[in-house]
């Protein structure tokens, strides 16, 4: 009896939800975009730090808005001496250990900027993924207002260096304390474990006002929510006074920054926590004023809540006002591209004493598709490789010289590496977008010639080609050259009109 044969393993590729691949263009037009952020950052006088991916999960804490999910939101594993590390799901909270491990040698305030990658354990969907990066910046060792101030000036001179044109974007900000204001008035500041999961479930729902409107944000306030894919969302349970209160707040915003406080002070008169956010506001906005940064670039917006817990006192979000369509094909603003604020409590966990912090963070995934809906993006497109083809395998060493030779010129080239033969090298070359094919067989070399195809001018001749010899001998925009005068001669074709960008 014959032994049945074993079905051989085969793993289907494919992406777990809410993760991405990332093609040539965008690596490259977004590095354009970081490289323009960071030259503003830079401008302010930030510094660059780097952090690792992993971090121990003590030193992250549990500040999360998504807790329901696996890991309280976080991937995390263990290490082989039994401790835990998550991946980060910030840049914030390893900057906080950072400072707290090197708190003596660092110049105080310590002001970094990073960009990097985060991963949040929460459930993906369209536009949220579950991992992405973030370019941020922060000031550590300052409790003055000035350094709010300034990052959502910086903030918004980001925006405007990127071609976002004003009218475009707006820097909303919010304070937690006027918010924490609210909450004494329904009495929901108590340090018992109900109150502080009640609070979380009340500074989500706020903070999906955009998204769902007061309606929306009432269900989640009150018994839950539905949404349209049939998943429930628990509310805060509160009563109905308690809800009409915290709509109240959110809906208080008005057309200038100094009548949205006055409104904000009605609400919240005679909370010491929320009028000391109030005075706070207050400060930041004379800053700004002064600095020519009226309500179209930094408004506040009582709507702005962040749903990290750590944040403990100004907070603020980068928002795009233009319309694109949604999925069903309705306007709606592009929204937020990021966010941030004070979180004066993060770096006190690791060092006992209240050290004051400020930062922004911007989502550059979100940012960069804003971009591209705009049409701003400002990397110009890398010209493909020249290619050199092999016609004789002896000779390779031969073509990488000529690619070499190009290449110290500054001239992208590349040696095919492939085992196919003429016509499936000039196809490779037009997939590529080559610009240019170099060809040296036995004939050239007899003579110590190189022929150079232009496949912008010619870019149908190799659709109409049957074999090698008829390509070799094609004459459509072809040239043959002394060996000696193939970079001064692919020099002077590539700067012709119809080679530039």
């Amino acid at each position: 009896m014959s032994k049945k044969k074993q079905k051989t393993f085969r793993p289907k590729a494919r992406l777990p939800r809410g993760f991405g691949d990332v093609n040539a263009h965008e690596v490259r037009t977004m590095a354009a975009m970081i490289k323009t952020i960071g030259e503003v950052y830079e401008l302010y006088g930030f510094e660059p730090l780097e952090t690792p991916a992993l971090e121990f999960a003590e030193c992250l804490g549990k500040f999360l808005p998504d807790a329901d999910r696996p890991n309280e939101g976080v991937f995390a594993l263990q290490d082989d001496d039994e401790q835990w590390m998550s991946l980060r799901y910030d840049l914030t909270a390893p900057t906080a250990r950072f400072v707290a491990e090197n708190y003596d040698a660092l110049a105080k305030p310590f002001r970094r900027y990073q960009t990097g990658t985060v991963w949040r354990n929460e459930k993906p969907g369209p536009g949220r993924f579950r991992q992405f990066v973030q370019f941020d910046a922060d000031t550590i060792g300052s409790a003055e207002m000035a350094a709010d101030a300034e990052l959502a000036m910086m903030w918004s001179d980001v925006m405007e260096k990127l071609d976002i044109a004003r009218g475009d974007y707006v820097i909303r900000m919010n304070n937690r304390k006027i918010l924490d204001g609210v909450l004494d008035k329904i009495n929901l500041l108590g340090d018992d474990e109900a109150s502080a999961a009640t609070r979380l479930t009340v500074m989500r729902a706020m903070d999906k006002l955009d998204r769902l409107g007061s309606d929306g944000v009432r269900l989640l306030l009150g018994e839950g929510r539905k949404d349209e894919s049939g998943d429930y969302t628990k509310g805060a349970q509160l009563d109905a006074a308690s809800i009409d209160k915290v709509i109240a707040f959110v809906e208080a915003g008005k057309d200038t920054n100094k009548a949205t406080l006055t409104a904000l002070a009605e609400l919240i008169a005679g909370s010491e926590i929320g009028e000391a956010g109030i005075a706070e506001l207050a400060e930041i906005d004379v800053l700004t004023s002064a600095a020519g940064y009226a309500e179209d670039r930094i408004c506040f917006d009582p709507s702005i809540v962040r749903g990290l817990g750590y944040y403990s006192g100004p907070v603020m979000e980068a928002e795009l006002t233009f319309e694109i369509k949604d999925e069903k094909g309705n306007l709606v603003r592009f929204g937020s591209v990021g966010g941030g604020g004070r979180y004066d409590g993060l770096v006190a966990r690791f060092k006992g004493i209240e050290i004051p912090a400020t930062g922004i963070s911007i989502g550059v995934s979100r940012l960069y598709a804003a971009l591209d809906k705009l049409g701003k993006h400002k990397a110009a497109s890398v010209r493909a490789p020249v290619i050199i083809t092999v016609m004789d395998k002896s000779e390779r060493a031969t073509y990488q010289q000529m690619a070499m030779d190009l290449r110290q010129a500054g001239i992208r080239a590349e040696v095919y590496m492939g085992s196919s033969g003429m016509k499936a090298q000039v196809k490779y070359a037009d997939k590529r977008g080559a610009p240019l094919v170099v060809i040296q067989g036995e004939d050239e070399r007899a003579n110590d010639e190189i022929t150079i195809k232009d496949l912008v001018v010619g870019s149908k001749a190799s659709k109409d080609i049957t074999d090698n010899e008829e390509w070799r001998t094609s004459q459509v925009a072809q040239i043959t050259i002394k060996s000696a005068d193939l970079v001064s001669k692919i020099q002077e074709i590539l700067a012709k009109p119809h080679h530039q960008h």
